[in-house]
């Protein structure tokens, strides 16, 4: 780990009474809907938090005439509020409900009023945001990593720029958190990480499918250490930086919440906040990644957000057309076979390049055909060991019963070879998108142990024969 010093780069009220602290002490829900109009008034909730602690607000999310996939009708945005002061934003993105979690940072125990506000940002297609099973909790589980989750403003391009790009790109969908022992007895190190829709820099899309099974981007955003009690040890808050340097966090926090910004196009950040940034995201972190699996899981747990990616490719033009498996062009993605497989690299039998693992898809009606999942290309194969996922583009409207068999491919990385063995040991899933680019039940799972070497380069994992 690379750790740099210093500076980084640079209305009508809603009535909502509590429930009995018996029967639900941490949340206060609201029936029915609250809507949220352009030009409308500011919509206000109550609750009464039990405890001093970090809240959370939770709902499920639409907005009439929103399509991420349409250019002027990308989404609506609402700004949400905590007796006065800003929490974060909301971007909607779609006119059908999805399920949001969203941080409202430290509230005293007692009573408190969350307000709602129609924001700027919004397409002009936007008219109205709805907000359904609305719930406001102080939880006490993960109590500690919701109490340190970054506060990540939205990348303006300051001082020229449009300072709401997150409502049309890169919007930041999902974060969560990991824990890991510190060398301190009874402190630990806590990672937070964040999905964004896309990203306009850094890897090519069709790298991106290749090499991490996926269009959105994820990245670590910021690590700090804790003692027993849950506080901060000075010095140690790092953040990643453009470059994907790891820099120490020198900038301001509200609470323990770190203060950062978007500031690449390839979503990487800065502790030096652009004046004023008009939106900002403190999203739930209090979730994990399930343990052995790659960080693609947690978008597993949230469907919609393969249908934000996919449709943010189509309205920025990145789609080929007509899709085509030979080529090396992003082709519809629901022609893709997402598959997540896990994999170690043994040691080397000479200087060189170690190998990275492809996948290859044949089907029952062409099996002489291998389509991979590197397109052929040395540097698209998957070095990295443990979970990982991958895409194998095929012909538009295969599905899982077309697929005769998989295979993994040992491909070297550059002009030599170190000899290193590959061995595959499980797939952890693999499905297609539906129509509407959510992911269809997962049907295809294998455990074992297959060692790809030099002279046994392939070798086939999972036939329909088998299962």
């Amino acid at each position: 780990m690379l750790v740099l010093t210093g500076a980084a780069l640079a209305g009508a009220p809603l009535t909502a009474a509590a429930r009995p602290a018996a029967a639900r002490p941490a949340a206060v829900s609201v029936p029915g809907t609250i809507v949220v109009d352009r030009g409308g008034p500011a919509r206000s909730l109550p609750f009464t938090a039990p405890r001093d602690g970090e809240a959370v607000i939770t709902f499920a999310a639409s907005a009439p005439g929103v399509s991420w996939a349409r250019k002027g009708a990308e989404s609506a945005v609402v700004s949400i509020e905590v007796d006065g002061r800003k929490a974060t934003d909301l971007v909607v993105p779609s006119s059908e409900p999805v399920e949001r979690s969203l941080g409202l940072g430290r509230v005293r125990k007692g009573r408190h009023k969350v307000t709602l506000r129609f924001a700027g940002g919004s397409a002009p297609a936007a008219e109205r945001v709805r907000l359904t099973g609305t719930r406001v909790r102080v939880p006490s589980e993960n109590a500690v990593a919701l109490r340190h989750a970054p506060i990540v403003a939205g990348r303006t391009g300051w001082p020229f720029g449009d300072p709401y790009q997150n409502a049309t790109t890169d919007t930041p969908l999902l974060a969560w958190h990991e824990t890991r022992p510190a060398a301190t007895p009874g402190h630990r190190i806590i990672e937070y990480s964040m999905v964004w829709s896309n990203e306009d820099g850094g890897t090519d899309t069709p790298a991106l499918m290749a090499r991490w099974g996926r269009t959105t981007d994820i990245e670590w955003v910021y690590r700090v250490e804790v003692d027993e009690s849950g506080r901060r040890v000075e010095g140690t808050a790092v953040y990643q930086a453009p470059l994907h340097l790891t820099f120490q966090f020198t900038g301001r926090y509200e609470d323990d919440h770190p203060v950062l910004q978007t500031c690449t196009d390839n979503n990487n950040l800065c502790d030096v906040v652009s004046p004023d940034p008009p939106l900002r995201f403190l999203l739930d972190a209090s979730g994990t990644r399930p343990a052995g699996r790659a960080r693609e899981a947690v978008m597993d747990r949230e469907p919609w957000t393969y249908r934000v990616a996919a449709q943010e490719m189509v309205r920025e033009g990145k789609i080929e057309q007509p899709s085509d498996p030979a080529t090396r062009e992003v082709g519809d993605p629901r022609s893709y076979l997402f598959v997540e497989f896990a994999k170690t690299t043994g040691a080397a039998a000479e200087w060189g390049s170690a190998p990275g693992v492809a996948l290859g898809v044949r089907l029952r009606s062409d099996p002489s055909t291998l389509y991979r999942s590197d397109h052929d290309q040395p540097t698209w194969s998957i070095e990295r060991d443990g979970a990982v996922a991958t895409t194998v583009e095929l012909p538009e409207g295969t599905t899982v019963s077309d697929i005769a068999s998989i295979e993994a491919l040992r491909r070297p990385t550059g002009l030599w070879d170190n000899g290193a063995p590959a061995t595959v040991t499980s797939i952890n899933r693999g499905f297609f998108l539906d129509d509407s680019y959510l992911p269809q039940p997962s049907s295809i799972r294998w455990q074992g142990s297959v060692t790809l070497t030099r002279q046994n380069p392939s070798a086939v994992l999972w036939s329909s024969g088998l299962g």
